[in-house]
């Protein structure tokens, strides 16, 4: 019996220097259980994540389109809210180069309906006082063309008029000996009307 106790507190004395019961306290971050944070970090999407899928769940329903009976209509546009700029396509034509000539007007005012059809369109040319061209003097077929301008809108001449470099008058369209403008750097001022609305400043140019 003496013999047998001895040898059960031996064996208790071994195993405590070699298994201490603190070693699983002591132990390093590496070998350590996850902790909650690091789980929750994985599992969970980030708030992005979630709302990027849930718009792509659910989409927002597209808005009907205005029926034709409940589209508003505009008033005609005030003469004082529309700007009108007389453009040409250079500042300067050499020999053989003839101008072109265009229109730009802008709506500095609320949404409104303007005609700005050929027979509402002016062009003029002159040099000094004397006026050289202006298309009325041989227009064909003029038409009309009701637009709706919406609040600060620009528009401009879809394709440019075309300015053959001779004196107009009304009558004369089929002459072909129509005297040519003189040029040699000579001055010449483009001033338009549309609408019944002329533009604001004449625009220069020189003919070579």
């Amino acid at each position: 019996m003496l013999l047998s106790a001895l040898l059960l507190i031996v064996a208790v004395i071994v195993w405590l220097v070699v298994a201490p019961p603190w070693r699983g306290e002591a132990s390093t971050p590496s070998d350590a259980e996850p902790q909650v944070s690091d789980v929750a970090a994985t599992e969970l999407p980030s708030v992005t994540d979630a709302a990027e899928e849930t718009t792509g769940a659910t989409p927002p329903a597209e808005s009907p389109e205005p029926a034709a009976s409940s589209t508003p209509t505009a008033e005609a546009c005030e003469a004082g809210d529309i700007v009108v700029d007389a453009v040409t396509d250079a500042d300067t034509y050499g020999a053989g180069q003839n101008p072109g000539l265009s229109i730009k007007l802008t709506n500095n005012g609320p949404a409104c309906s303007l005609n700005v059809g050929t027979t509402t369109q002016v062009f003029a040319i002159t040099s000094g006082a004397d006026t050289w061209w202006r298309s009325t003097d041989c227009q064909s077929e003029p038409s009309d063309m009701i637009v709706l301008l919406a609040a600060g809108q620009s528009v401009s001449s879809s394709a440019p008029v075309t300015w053959d470099r001779t004196r107009s008058a009304v009558g004369s369209c089929a002459d072909t000996n129509r005297p040519a403008a003189p040029a040699g750097g000579a001055s010449y001022h483009l001033s338009v009307s549309i609408g019944g609305i002329d533009s604001t400043q004449s625009k220069q140019f020189l003919l070579y």
